[in-house]
């Protein structure tokens, strides 16, 4: 049997539809103040700034690496985005990605960006973001 490799539209398709489906935490405390429980900040975790310009605060749980969820806070404290971070190897072996959790149900828009590596996610991989806030009116800065 032949297997269809997925390109990366289709992709980012699927992981949309996987995190608007379910497995996320809709309580009204998750967007007004920082995930407790087993996420943990990332800068803790690998050599990254605290606030990332662009990004946020950003907090996730261990076990979820590397694709994450990553909760993205602003410098009020509100929860803006989710992101995924999905290595290219992972996508060229069509590895499923399902119930992924996402921070907030509502999702104004989504982002997909390239990035070479950085600490914590060293291979090439994809920035996915569902963008709970307007990225205007988010205090990334």
């Amino acid at each position: 049997m032949k297997m269809k490799t997925l390109g990366i539209g289709a992709v980012l398709t699927t992981l949309v539809a996987c995190a608007n489906a379910g497995g996320y935490d809709s309580s009204p405390t998750m967007s007004k103040s920082r995930p407790g429980g087993d996420y943990q900040k990332v800068s803790d975790l690998v050599p990254l700034p605290s606030f990332i310009p662009g990004m946020g605060e950003l907090f996730v749980q261990p076990k979820t690496l590397p694709a994450g969820p990553f909760l993205a806070y602003d410098r009020k404290g509100q929860l803006v985005s989710t992101i995924y971070m999905v290595p290219l190897s992972q996508m060229e072996r069509q590895t499923p990605f399902s119930d992924l959790a996402v921070g907030d149900p509502r999702t104004l828009k989504v982002d997909m960006m390239y990035n070479a590596g950085h600490p914590g996610v060293a291979e090439p991989h994809y920035h996915v973001v569902l963008w709970h806030v307007s990225p205007e009116r988010a205090e990334l800065k």
